[in-house]
């Protein structure tokens, strides 16, 4: 029986946590999805060491991985950063039942350095960063200038306008546009939601902050439009879950200072 109704998972997140290089590491995967190669290099450490950690982290569910769609030898990690938020909540109730989570509501972001830019880039533009461009316009009431791009741009596809229109946002008339249209655009956020993109993704001007979310194409999971649908529908609602950090964190940092979540 754990102190107070403490629960068994509250403990386990507290035990994983309280590592010095699990922290590291979950600290830069909050900032963008990052390979074990990466990781190595940024926190430190030999890669058998850090595979471990991130074994551990991934056994508490506080971070997942995938194949990556660019090289199937590599695996992205990424931060699961709902459910961290769950249990960071209930350590705070727990300890104290004083401690209110103040959780920040999804709209216009209090700055004063100005609209906050982003773009978000994959290969074709006709899914994936056509969709997250829209949502982030729209669940940041506009507030935030958005912007897609691919490397070989395709059309939209079907099944990306149908889910846009099921939220009540009408993405039909949008073009697709090669990344090299916003060669000369600062941005103060560029994020790619392609592994292959990633490889090949151009320097932009004033050195925008960067970030990887990798994200699998649901236009290759095969089938019919129909059939696919539900794979569509599931990158929706996962980008809207991202997006949402993402507004979160740009209300709370100046101009372009701040790595993305």
């Amino acid at each position: 029986m754990y102190p107070d109704g403490v629960a068994e998972a509250t403990l386990q997140f507290l035990q994983v946590m309280a590592d010095p290089h699990r922290w590291r590491l979950v600290t830069e995967l909050a900032n963008s999805d990052r390979r074990v190669s990466e990781l190595t290099g940024l926190v430190g450490g030999a890669q058998n060491l850090v595979s471990y950690h991130l074994r551990e982290l991934r056994d508490a569910g506080l971070v997942s991985s995938r194949r990556s769609s660019f090289d199937g030898r590599d695996t992205y990690y990424r931060l699961e950063l709902t459910r961290c938020c769950e249990l960071l909540n209930t350590v705070s109730v727990a300890l104290h039942p004083g401690f209110e989570t103040r959780v920040r509501t999804l709209g216009a972001p209090d700055r004063r350095g100005g609209t906050p830019r982003v773009l978000f880039m994959c290969t074709g533009n006709s899914a994936r960063s056509q969709m997250a461009e829209v949502l982030l316009e729209h669940l940041s009431d506009h507030t935030i200038e958005a912007c897609s791009a691919g490397s070989h741009p395709k059309p939209l596809h079907p099944n990306a306008i149908k889910v846009m229109t099921a939220r009540g946002l009408d993405i039909s008339g949008r073009t697709s546009k090669h990344l090299r249209r916003f060669a000369r655009t600062r941005f103060d956020r560029v994020i790619t939601l392609c592994d292959k993109v990633r490889e090949i993704c151009p320097e932009f001007p004033g050195a925008p902050v960067t970030a990887h979310w990798s994200m699998a194409d649901p236009a290759a999971a095969g089938g019919t439009d129909e059939e696919t649908y539900p794979v569509f529908e599931q990158m929706a609602a996962d980008l809207e879950h991202r997006i949402g950090f993402l507004i979160a964190r740009l209300s709370t940092t100046e101009g372009g200072s701040a790595d993305v979540g």
